[in-house]
């Protein structure tokens, strides 16, 4: 048995005592927005639920799955992030894997071209501009081809390729007469689950969060995917000016500011339960490849 002095219990002790309060700090929100999620939202509002739900009650959850814009805003979130992470890994890996093979001709001057839109982008109003002109507005394609690529994600896949492809498999596979394509579709893809697995879960993310691009290019409410359907609930409740308002329309805003509290944090709920589930299954490939897709000393 390994002898622990007195210090080291001290140090053992704190560090226990540090490391719950910080899961203590990260745990507690997603343990409110649940229990807000079930309780009366007058009590939540006036800040008397803490740690246990007040005047629980599910109608938030039924008014939820009665109300017809967030099923239709869960179908078009769910055809973006599938659809759009698998352009974005078809793009990301090949331009990656191009980009990583030593004999291909001026891959340095391609990556300087890739890099250097890190640092400078036209901006929104020009980029808008090259999406109307494509006719890409009130598309579902505006939501998934403006960021079909991302910069950092191939300069990681390219890491990793470069890491842990060997060369002399590649020399090896031409000389039985593979070509790129079947090396690439044989070999290399078979080779790099845990990088596929964490391209395909940061990609996948951002598309199940996206609202900016829904507000920016689409004004059709059958596109909007399910985080704008979440910011006009809430934003329902930051109407301040009401002075001009009559008795029956103050009376019928305070009805739809009711059900909005009602409904905003089992929205919360809903809209995170499918990333939240998903995310243990991909855990020790995300792990494996955010430390092999890096540059080793």
């Amino acid at each position: 048995m390994l002898y622990e002095s007195r210090k080291d219990k001290v140090f053992i002790f704190i560090n226990s005592v540090l490391l719950a309060a910080i899961t203590l700090a990260v745990l507690y929100p997603l343990i409110f927005v649940l229990i807000a999620s079930i309780s009366d939202p007058t009590a939540v509002n006036n800040g008397e639920v803490w740690l246990w739900p007040k005047g629980a009650t599910l109608d938030g959850y039924r008014r939820i799955f009665d109300f017809g814009p967030i099923w239709t805003g869960y179908r078009n979130t769910i055809f973006y992030t599938v659809v759009g992470t698998l352009i974005n890994l078809s793009l990301t890996l090949t331009s990656a894997y191009a980009l990583s093979r030593k004999d291909l001709y001026g891959r340095n001057a391609f990556m300087f071209l890739f890099v250097l839109t890190m640092f400078f982008s036209g901006g929104i109003i020009p980029t808008f501009l090259v999406v109307k002109q494509l006719g890409l507005v009130n598309t579902v394609w505006a939501m998934m081809l403006p960021n079909a690529v991302g910069i950092w994600n191939i300069i990681i896949a390219r890491t990793f390729f470069q890491m842990n492809i060997p060369s002399e498999l590649q020399d090896s596979a031409q000389i039985d007469g593979c070509t790129n394509m079947r090396m690439f579709w044989s070999i290399v893809l078979p080779l790099s689950k845990p990088i596929i697995a964490v391209m395909g879960l940061f990609y996948g993310v951002a598309h199940w969060n996206s609202f900016f691009n829904a507000l920016i290019y689409l004004s059709n409410r059958d596109l909007y995917p399910l985080q704008l359907i979440l910011r006009e609930i809430m934003i329902l409740n930051q109407v301040n000016d009401m002075l001009s308002m009559t008795s029956d329309q103050l009376e019928n805003m305070s009805r739809q500011m009711y059900m909005a509290d009602m409904m905003k944090y089992g929205l919360i709920v809903v809209s995170s339960l499918p990333v939240i589930v998903i995310y243990p299954f991909l855990q020790k490939y995300f792990l494996k490849g955010v430390l092999i897709g890096a540059l080793k000393g």
